[in-house]
């Protein structure tokens, strides 16, 4: 390839052509480099197929397509994602709802059909393999606690009596709320440490007859259970949690084996159904929990842990307990990156029905080796059940630009010719080694040329204008020789710390994704950069083991074609919102629902949330704001009296920066925001996608619009 071309003719001789000796072999970048693009190969490149799948591919448009039903979603039934984005967060006068950006998309279709899918593949194994009992799942709520995922698991798990976990008196309550509405059958599991007073809700949701579950984390918890019970006159039912010395390694297993958080040891298992016999008591003792830890890479090691509990089990029906329960707890695994790998903590090689054939299977042979009648089999899987319905959707809105130099080849080279004589003789060196095609040499000056040029500028010696020269010399002399291509930062409206705390905690990998232009093909590579003032907001470490994303080029205005570039976060429906803080007072996303219809786009905006203002996010951390708007109109009454009458105008300005989103705006008119972040606005109604009503401000923030 010709060598440093923007400025061969003024600088280098030119004869000289350098070849690319450093060529990257990495899988995205082999198909950035197809010459005609396409959106299979946008589909390959982001391993959609994989980790996507049976939910989410890429349409005729180069857009996502969510298909809400699974495997079972029809053509005209699919939903595409860049319209429903559109759709939520075009101004009002665009006939959209003026909802800001970042904002989380929900698909409660979606919820449906991994709750239907779990269910049909237990299901399936348990009639394929003869198994005497059945399969009765429940949700642990601390995966995602919202109100309508909750809401929405007690309804469409209903028919199948799905049930609960709670792991805090807080969780147990909403859950016991929400169970009221369930079937009766479902499970209420209690979970955690607990105190008399969580032993006292249980008690109680016992006496309400929903089917509460008291499961043991440590020994001395069951005293509290036999007190409290017969304080409130109920018969409970008891549960324990068992430490198996069954353990997976990875980050995700660190809560299993021998010496785990939670569980009791067999010598403690042992001193319990004792306790309980001369308690009279173990009837009481019906359930059986264990845990292996989060993301189970193989079923191998999934059916070693149930075996093992599952002899636990029979132990504990030899020796008189009323067992009718096996709590697999949870373990069920993503695949986050598609790659169905064992030897990662994001991916894992199987999918529900090996799950499910699996448990059933390892539950079955120790039942029938031991003669005692098969358990019903409960799961606690969350991470798999809501994972898929939540999108997070946010804007690229810049990118650091490194293709061309700021200077121009006649400034680079009067630049250059100004430098010291030891610099020059670098530069000399440089050239020749250059004209004999010698890279690796090339480099040696091009570093040692810049580092000289750095110490001379520290020491004051070099002016600011060579010191860029030189930069800008050494990046087009690296990028000439093919070393490595730059990767741009994107800049990109989201908190990374509040929307993503897991990739900044664990090191949790999730797929983002363009949600358009999959058509175009990306010319680019980028890391993402967040809006906090910390070094460790930013995303550059991303699925398939690349520390960069492909990604494509924003228009001069700093957008993607057609207005915003926008990415999108896939699989983040669970943890990911209930460990979100309010870094640089950086408040949550807004939120969407939507469901399909059979109207013309094919989905329905049934609920959206504005994420939280500025005030609701100042109030968190014990701020007033009405106080510091108080504060600050005084101020300006005060101080511009003398000058002009404007306080009244800077008022209604600070005003509206108290109402208004911590995120940045998409335009000079100010966003619609929400009221003590949980205000919501109906746009529609959920069953007949009928009703609109517009937004009301709350009395709370009515002093935002006092301002005289």
């Amino acid at each position: 390839m010709p060598a440093l071309d923007c400025f061969v003719d003024t600088i280098v001789p030119p004869s000289l052509t350098w070849e690319s000796s450093n060529p990257t072999n990495t899988k995205a970048t082999a198909a950035v480099d197809f010459p005609h693009w396409s959106i299979t190969l946008s589909s390959t490149l982001y391993c959609i197929d994989g980790w996507g799948e049976p939910y989410f591919s890429v349409n005729s448009s180069g857009n996502i397509s969510v298909r809400p039903h699974g495997a079972e979603t029809l053509s005209h039934q699919e939903i595409d994602l860049l319209k429903v984005v559109k759709r939520a967060s075009d101004p009002k006068h665009s006939g959209g709802l003026g909802i800001q950006l970042p904002m989380i998309v929900r698909f409660p279709d979606v919820l449906k059909n991994r709750l239907e899918s779990l269910q049909f593949a237990f299901d399936s194994a348990i009639l394929a393999q003869g198994y005497g009992g059945h399969y009765q799942g429940v949700y642990p709520v601390k995966c995602n606690q919202d109100r309508y995922i909750v809401e929405d698991i007690v309804q469409f798990g209903s028919s199948f009596r799905f049930g609960l976990e709670a792991g805090s008196k807080p969780e147990l309550l909403l859950a016991m709320s929400c169970l009221c509405k369930g079937s009766p059958e479902s499970l209420l599991i209690c979970n955690g440490f607990k105190d008399a007073e969580y032993i006292a809700l249980a008690c109680v949701a016992r006496k309400l007859l929903l089917n509460t579950v008291i499961v043991l984390e440590q020994e001395e918890e069951l005293d509290l259970v036999i007190d409290i019970s017969r304080k409130i006159s109920v018969i409970p039912v008891i549960g324990l949690r068992a430490k198996l010395r069954t353990k997976h390694s990875g980050h995700f297993g660190s809560t299993s084996g021998e010496k785990g958080k939670f569980g009791l040891t067999t010598a403690q298992i042992l001193r319990v159904v004792k306790k309980l016999e001369q308690a009279g008591m173990l009837d009481c003792l019906q359930l059986l929990h264990f845990h292996i830890g989060s993301q189970i890479p193989s079923t191998a090691l999934l059916s070693d842990g149930v075996g093992e509990a599952t002899q636990v089990f029979s132990e504990l029906v030899r020796l008189g307990a009323n067992m009718k329960v096996i709590d697999i707890g949870g373990g069920l695994g993503l695949d986050y990156d598609g790659s169905k790998s064992t030897e990662s903590d994001i991916s894992v090689e199987y999918g529900l029905q090996e799950y499910a054939a699996a448990v059933v299977q390892s539950v079955k042979y120790v039942c029938d080796k031991k003669g005692i009648n098969h358990p019903i089999i409960c799961s606690e899987s969350g991470r798999a059940i809501v994972s898929h319905h939540s999108i997070l959707v946010f804007e690229a809105v810049s990118a650091s630009s490194y293709d061309s130099p700021v200077t121009s080849s006649l400034g680079l080279k009067y630049s250059v010719e100004r430098l010291p004589d030891d610099a020059r003789a670098d530069y000399r060196n440089l050239s020749a080694a250059a004209i004999r095609g010698e890279n690796e040499t090339c480099l040696f000056y091009a570093d040692q040329l810049k580092q000289k040029c750095v110490e001379q500028f520290k020491d004051g010696s070099l002016g600011i204008e060579q010191l860029a020269a030189v930069d800008e010399l050494c990046d087009l002399v690296t990028k000439a020789i093919g070393v490595a291509k730059p990767v741009q930062t994107y800049h990109v409206n989201l908190s990374v710390f509040t929307s993503i705390p897991d990739f900044w905690g664990i090191n949790q990998l999730f797929p983002i994704v363009p949600i358009h232009r999959l058509d175009e093909r990306p010319t680019k590579r980028g890391i993402l950069s967040d809006l906090t003032c910390d070094s460790d907001g930013k995303i550059d470490r991303f699925i398939g083991g690349d520390s960069s994303l492909p990604l494509h080029e924003l228009n001069g205005d700093g957008r993607g074609s057609g207005g915003g570039y926008y990415l999108g976060m896939f699989l983040g429906g669970a943890y990911e919102e209930a460990l979100g803080g309010v870094h640089n007072l950086f408040g949550g996303p807004s939120v969407v629902r939507v469901l399909q219809s059979d109207g013309p786009h094919s989905f329905a905006v049934t609920l959206a949330i504005p994420g939280p203002s500025c005030s609701d996010v100042l109030r968190v951390m014990q701020h007033e704001p009405e106080l510091m708007f108080q504060n600050l109109k005084h101020r300006a009454d005060e101080y511009l009296h003398q000058n002009d009458d404007g306080s009244m105008d800077l008022a209604s300005g600070l005003a509206q920066c108290f109402r208004n989103m911590p995120y940045l705006s998409p335009g000079l008119s100010c966003c619609l925001t929400a009221a003590n972040g949980n205000n919501g606005y109906y746009f529609c109604n959920a069953d007949g996608f009928t009703s609109a009503t517009d937004s009301v401000v709350s009395e709370d923030d009515q002093w935002s619009y006092c301002v005289a």
